[in-house]
């Protein structure tokens, strides 16, 4: 769990902005969007095999 406390004379904005970037940092918006809907197995197979043979970019 996230926890934020806050600091002296800091803004609820501040905060917020604060807590968007420690969530961001811990990748649960990604976790939270992946679980968000169900993906079948074999469309979890085919998006790591793409993933693969994606030609690097430089």
């Amino acid at each position: 769990m996230i926890k934020v406390k806050s600091r002296d004379k800091e803004s609820v904005a501040m905060m917020i902005r604060r807590f968007k970037k420690i969530c961001e940092k811990e990748g649960l918006t990604k976790d939270i969007k992946r679980v968000a809907t169900y993906e079948k197995p074999s469309e979890r197979r085919r998006r790591k095999r793409r993933r693969v043979f994606r030609p690097e970019k430089f």
